[in-house]
């Protein structure tokens, strides 16, 4: 069961600082707190807040480099499709834009349902 609260903690700071970015409180190209930082605000280990930013990481919102901050890359709503090559100078065929919104639409829904899922756990804990 401590796995459980550990990955609702990161979850729960991943989605924290996702909505930072997304409302432009940590703007594209500017640094994140330290790690030592986000762990006082959260009340949160050193580990946990790692693995919260990997989870930013993954989502191509932050980049990270040893020995420096991590550097906001990009805004949740902002994100575009990946660059087509070149000889593609038409832009993207029409079923690549369709399957790319289909997979922001289930990123989101992923998103949602594990807040839910944290609050389930939460409300059910001490049942």
């Amino acid at each position: 069961m401590a796995s459980a609260g550990r990955r609702k903690v990161y979850v729960r700071i991943a989605d924290e600082l996702r909505e930072d970015i997304a409302a432009g409180r940590n703007a594209a190209g500017e640094p994140l707190p330290s790690i030592a930082k986000l762990g006082e605000r959260f009340g949160a280990a050193g580990a946990t807040v790692e693995r919260a930013l990997s989870v930013l990481r993954e989502e191509g919102l932050i980049m990270s480099r040893q020995g420096t901050p991590s550097i906001v890359t990009d805004r949740p709503e902002q994100v575009e499709p990946p660059e087509q090559p070149q000889d593609e100078a038409e832009g993207p065929t029409e079923e690549f834009a369709l399957l790319w919104a289909q997979l922001q639409e289930i990123r989101e829904h992923l998103r949602r349902q594990s807040a839910r899922l944290d609050e389930i756990d939460e409300r059910t804990r001490n049942l």
